[in-house]
């Protein structure tokens, strides 16, 4: 269908756009610097006007209601001149209804909205939490995305300590949420519409968790469980300089070839690369509570494990041609062996994150006759 976006540069617009494009929708854009002649027709031409286009920090206190309210009352007066039944969403705030001109214009440009709604014409008014993600402007009214640009670009962040709790809600989850609207075109439950879930932090909470993406490259800890941190730290990827998408990692080498930690989350573990050298054996050991998977993809292993009380061994042979995953559960004793000419390499995921003060790794020969 033909989409009416009005704002479509912005940073919802932009997202959205992206989306809509690709489910094969037209877009009929619409930004600050384009005539009302140019508005009118595409609300003739639109089967679905989405409207997101305001401003947040004008010049004059007075564009507020000029732009805020006063594009909203054109859109719906040109929807009502030419007779259109395209659906409308608005894109608000929570802070609508406040006592600042910007909650006022949002106020007003809700009930004009839900006015048309009133008639029968199908509406959807949005009240959006502070929303963050990929593309926003940094400095300008989203703390997320300026506290990850300053981070990912070593700049120092002003946090102002009485600021109490915010709400944030991801441009992912609003996009979403707008896109089934478009193309689902339900019947409201209510005049006033929200998206979820949203997040709580108080900035510097906030500061704090994105100031640990930046240490994880030391650290190797990733946010990788579902929730608020996950999507925080996508965004911040997004605000890394173009140049500083990079960064090396420690190789601990000896005679059997090279271990090297990848990555390590809090919930599920760590990720780790180890290359062995044709003929060397690595392992030997059992682990008490810890678990493994490990899967060659280069060269050739066999892979050695038997039970701890048990002399019974079963022998796997991977390779790059044979990609198995091997299982390593605890109580039992492995070892792995590169059988071929050239170095192996090999992926292995630990469930537990390797700490010296607490290794559960114990040394046992796989080979009964050899203990």
């Amino acid at each position: 269908m033909k989409v009416l976006v009005t704002g479509s540069h912005g940073f919802i617009g932009k997202n959205l756009c992206v989306i809509l494009k690709k489910r094969g929708h037209e877009i009929l854009d619409f930004n600050s610097s384009d005539s009302d002649e140019t508005l009118k027709k595409a609300v003739v031409e639109a089967d679905f006007i989405v409207h997101l286009a305001g401003v947040n920090r004008p010049a004059d206190v007075q564009e507020f209601h000029d732009v805020n309210f006063g594009l909203t009352k054109k859109i719906v007066q040109f929807v009502q001149d030419c007779g259109s039944k395209a659906p409308i969403l608005l894109a608000s705030s929570v802070l609508a209804g406040g006592d600042t001109p910007y909650g006022q214009s949002k106020a007003l440009a809700e009930s004009i909205v839900n006015n048309l709604g009133f008639s029968g014409h199908p509406v959807y008014v949005y009240r959006l939490a502070h929303v963050f993600g990929k593309w926003c402007k940094p400095n300008y009214n989203s703390v997320v995305a300026t506290f990850c640009y300053c981070v990912s670009h070593d700049l120092p962040i002003d946090i102002n300590e009485k600021s109490g709790n915010i709400d944030f809600v991801y441009i992912d989850d609003v996009c979403k949420e707008f896109v089934r609207v478009i193309e689902e075109r339900p019947q409201p439950t209510n005049r006033i519409l929200s998206v979820e879930p949203t997040y709580t932090s108080k900035p510097s909470e906030l500061a704090e968790i994105i100031r640990s993406f930046r240490s994880s490259r030391e650290n190797l800890m990733l946010p990788l469980q579902d929730g608020f941190e996950k999507k925080l730290y996508a965004t911040y990827l997004s605000f890394l300089p173009e140049d500083g998408m990079s960064y090396p990692l420690v190789s601990h080498s000896d005679n059997r070839g090279s271990f090297i930690e990848f990555f390590k989350t809090k919930a599920y573990g760590q990720l780790s690369v180890n290359v062995i050298k044709p003929g060397a054996v690595k392992g030997n050991h059992y682990h008490m509570s810890k678990n493994e998977k490990y899967l060659v993809v280069t060269g050739s292993c066999d892979i050695e494990e038997r039970p701890l009380f048990d002399n019974k061994i079963s022998t796997y042979h991977c390779s790059e041609k044979n990609l198995i995953v091997v299982d390593i559960a605890p109580g039992y004793v492995h070892n792995i062996k590169n059988v071929g000419s050239q170095d192996a390499v090999v992926l292995m995921w630990s469930s537990d994150i390797y700490d010296k003060t607490n290794d559960d790794t114990y040394p046992e020969m796989v080979e009964p006759e050899a203990l």
